[in-house]
């Protein structure tokens, strides 16, 4: 009976933990990463397109993305579509590929990211003690046997316990990365 209130809860719990890794891998570390660009969007053939979807990306070095269109006619459209995303990148376009150099980061601005990491890992947290929370009415609502309840209570709060510390664990390995000159 207890089962697929544990279930639901902990597959909530996992989605929480992985939206929260999600958005810690959006956070510029002073690194080159595929995943900082291939979201935006860039008007191709007459539509919006991300570039991941009309173009190759990859990493030659720490400090460059390059993007290789591979419809040689959409190199301006993808360099004036990461322009418009105002990430902070300036493109250069090199005949049929898009380089964009990442310049270091200071002090302060890294600082500023493990604000954000710091911010995101709560609001992460915040989410698995909510699913916690409904887990828990549920539980009530379900009207267990006394001594099946405390049980399938304790398993909540296990999972709870775990999903945040994965959390924590991935933070503090952000701000690490993110520190790290």
């Amino acid at each position: 009976m207890s089962q697929p209130i544990i279930n639901e809860a902990q597959t909530k719990m996992k989605k929480a933990v992985d939206h929260t890794l999600h958005e810690f891998s959006n956070i510029h570390t002073g690194k080159a990463s595929p995943s900082m660009v291939e979201n935006i969007m860039v008007e191709a053939y007459g539509s919006m397109m991300r570039i991941k979807d009309c173009a190759a990306i990859s990493t030659p070095d720490a400090r460059q993305i390059m993007i290789q269109p591979w419809d040689k006619g959409l190199t301006q459209a993808i360099a004036k579509g990461i322009q418009i995303a105002n990430l902070g990148f300036n493109p250069s376009v090199d005949s049929a590929l898009v380089r964009i150099p990442l310049a270091d980061m200071s002090r302060e601005r890294r600082q500023e990211f493990v604000k954000v990491a710091n911010r995101l890992a709560e609001e992460g947290r915040v989410h698995v003690r909510n699913v916690r929370r409904d887990a828990l009415e549920s539980v009530k609502k379900a009207k267990l046997p006394e001594d099946e309840a405390k049980r399938t209570e304790k398993d909540i709060q296990t999972m709870t316990d775990k999903s945040i510390e994965d959390i924590n664990k991935h933070l503090a390995a952000k701000e690490k990365d993110l520190l790290t000159v």
